[in-house]
């Protein structure tokens, strides 16, 4: 038991430092290709950091634990919204000012209640995976269109992005070493992770499904909390949100569909009564802190904050205890 402990202790933290140098190495390179900051801020930050969920559930799902995969998307969001945006709000009041994120914030829960549609019957086939990844590319492809358009560029977001881009400068060689060696590196802590985890459900009598949506998500999740406390220091509120709504969509459209493409997953009823209305309710909460009541601009303030913490520890202490009482 101690060999597989060590391998997830060993993968999170490769993880986590691999992520990281990706996803700067990923941004800066994109700028000398010459994507807009609104872009780099939308989808190569926000989608990047959702790349060991990604890694970990392709990893997850062609080795045949489909559980451990969804798991850990699901997982994850509960995580980005919950411990990430609320401890963040907690620390400091979030300002949401950004038109690009208020528009994005309805797709994201829409994109949810996809997800509910496609749980009824309990799988999750390979029509319904694909489905799921032509959601992203219709996403992406209209964030390209929208980034092109002058008043986007000019959203408060892009100009966070760009501050961001500036306070890490990178030569161009340096950005594409980084990448690679973080690609690279994220597929070799991946398979170290799953490895240690599935020993460890299978050790304890615990389902791949509670692993993933426990230990996991919230492993492959660091690098999202690591971003955004570098982005509350410098006063980048929006680029906190980014990150959080970027990754969440990636979640729930590219990881599941991606697992869902490699092996249909079969998802257990307590998904839908359990997991999925945790997800749905804490996407519900940020997205009006995030708007506002009346639409024009919300702040997540610390109450706000604090109580997304409070969903996140309730929920993961119930899976806690289903655990120990052998429920899982």
């Amino acid at each position: 038991m101690g060999l597989p402990i060590l391998a997830v202790i060993a993968g999170l933290v490769l993880l986590v430092w691999s992520a990281e140098r990706f996803v700067d190495g990923a941004a800066a390179t994109s700028r000398y290709l010459g994507l807009s900051p609104l872009l780099i801020g939308m989808l190569v930050i926000g989608f990047g950091t959702s790349a060991p969920e990604l890694m970990v559930s392709a990893l997850a799902a062609s080795q045949g634990n489909p559980g451990l995969a969804l798991g850990n998307a699901y997982g994850s969001n509960i995580t980005n919204i919950g411990l990430i945006l609320g401890l963040v709000a907690l620390v400091a009041p979030l300002a949401v000012q950004s038109g690009v994120l208020r528009r994005e914030l309805p797709i994201l829960c829409g994109a949810t209640l996809l997800a509910a549609w496609q749980l009824r019957d309990g799988t999750i086939n390979t029509l319904e995976a694909f489905i799921l990844l032509v959601a992203l590319a219709a996403f992406i492809g209209a964030s390209i269109w929208q980034g092109r358009q002058s008043e986007a560029r000019q959203d408060t977001l892009a100009s966070e992005t760009d501050h961001s881009l500036d306070s890490h400068p990178m030569s161009l060689k340096v950005s594409v070493i980084w990448t690679l060696v973080g690609l690279v590196l994220l597929v070799a802590s991946s398979r170290l992770l799953v490895w240690g985890a599935v020993d460890i459900a299978e050790a304890f009598g615990v389902s791949d499904l509670i692993i993933g949506l426990t230990v996991v998500a919230i492993g492959t999740s660091l690098p999202e909390l690591a971003s955004s406390l570098s982005a509350l220091r410098r006063g980048e509120h929006d680029l906190v949100l980014g990150n959080v709504v970027g990754s969440n969509l990636f979640n729930t459209l590219g990881v599941v569909g991606l697992a869902g493409i490699i092996t249909p997953i079969q998802v257990g009823g307590e998904v839908m009564v359990r997991d999925w209305p945790v997800m749905a309710v804490m996407t519900l909460a940020m997205t009006v802190f995030a708007i506002g009541i009346k639409g024009r601009g919300g702040r997540i303030n610390r109450l706000e904050g604090g109580l997304l913490l409070a969903l996140f520890v309730g929920y993961t202490v119930y899976l806690i205890r289903l655990v120990m009482l052998g429920g899982a």
